[in-house]
């Protein structure tokens, strides 16, 4: 498990210091406050220290290959056109640092980059093993349209997608498993499968097609595409790809999904949570936070652990308050905007 998540000088943030706990962690905040960036930088050095595409090289971490392997990565999932644009700009400091701490110390990692440098990451602290749990990272939109032939098309050719789109759609196109994890990714997807109506099937064309019982499948571009989303997640758990990772990553899973899917989705959050996975969701979405916290008092989730944090934009970088509850948090700009649109609407009727 991410203990904690240390930066300085790094795109937005200027200073700071998250804390996570085992189960949801929440990041809200408005555009340009690096929510995204925080979840990109984590999954980056997490993903270059498993070995999902292979056995490590060595019994351990070599300072000399793990730069090569970390810059890469950045780079792919970054992607900026040096990694010294990682460097926060508004500062005359011409360094950033980027700090993982785990349950595991074993797993500690830290790096950090000089502004002039193009491709080069500098080894602060090298972890004594590999990562033994590989992450998955879910964008805000849905990957099944996408899928056919792009693997193949990304490892032949440039393409302006960052990598990420191609480790989600590797996982995506993996068969499900036939042992026991089965069992527990029928549990994990029953609220999706429910919402969907049917299940998700790849033709031996590497198609995607939502199978409805009692009618003929459907095509995924002609699936709605909230559906698709969901329909996304759910063949990542009937895999097992998640079941084997300790990690999700979910950028801003609310888009183009209408309250009632939004609340399917809060269900298999605290559901992956509960069988294990940390969670990390970076959102805009007041109605996501509230069901997150409505379900874990309602619906049996009161043992999953939850944690919040507030992105606020500041002259000096990024503010960030954290908490174990929504309640905690004394900025949030999100709500604070709902708030002051339901003030402004309730004006409208006087």
């Amino acid at each position: 498990m991410l203990r904690r998540v240390e930066v300085g000088n790094l795109t937005a943030f200027r200073a700071a210091d998250f804390r996570f706990c085992n189960g949801v962690n929440v990041v809200i905040g408005e555009n340009g406050s690096g929510k995204s960036h925080l979840l990109r930088m984590a999954y980056a050095l997490i993903a270059a220290g498993a070995d999902r595409n292979g056995p490590p090289t060595s019994a351990s971490p070599v300072k000399s290959t793990l730069q090569r392997t970390i810059a890469t990565k950045l780079i792919n999932v970054m992607r900026p056109e040096s990694l010294g644009h990682l460097v926060r700009r508004r500062t005359g400091r011409q360094r950033c640092r980027l700090a993982l701490e785990f349950e595991n110390s074993a797993f500690d990692c830290a790096i950090s980059l000089a502004a002039a440098s193009r491709s080069e990451v500098s080894i602060d602290g090298c972890p004594a093993a590999w990562q033994d749990k590989a992450p998955v990272f879910l964008p805000p939109h849905e990957l099944l349209t996408l899928y056919p032939g792009f693997v193949a098309v990304y490892d032949g050719r440039y393409l302006e997608f960052d990598e990420i789109h191609r480790d989600t759609c590797v996982l995506l196109g993996q068969p499900p498993p036939r042992d026991s994890r089965k069992a527990l990714a029928s549990a994990s997807m029953e609220p999706i499968e429910r919402e969907m109506g049917g299940t998700v099937e790849l033709d031996v064309n590497g198609r995607f097609y939502l199978k409805v019982p009692g009618k003929s499948r459907i095509e995924m571009p002609l699936v709605a595409e909230g559906h698709r989303k969901l329909t996304m997640l759910a063949r990542l758990i009937a895999t097992g790809s998640l079941m084997e990772s300790g990690y999700l990553f979910w950028d801003e899973p609310e888009a183009n999904l209408n309250p009632r899917l939004i609340r399917s989705v809060a269900l298999a959050i605290l559901g992956l949570a509960r069988d294990g996975i940390q969670v990390f969701v970076a959102t805009h979405s007041l109605f996501l936070l509230r069901e997150l916290v409505i379900l874990s008092k309602t619906d049996g989730f009161g043992s999953v652990a939850q944690r919040y944090f507030a992105l606020a934009i500041s002259e000096d970088g990024v503010r960030v308050e954290q908490g174990d509850t929504a309640d905690e948090l004394q900025t949030l700009m999100l709500l604070d905007e709902n708030l002051q649109q339901s003030d402004r609407y309730l004006a409208l009727q006087d």
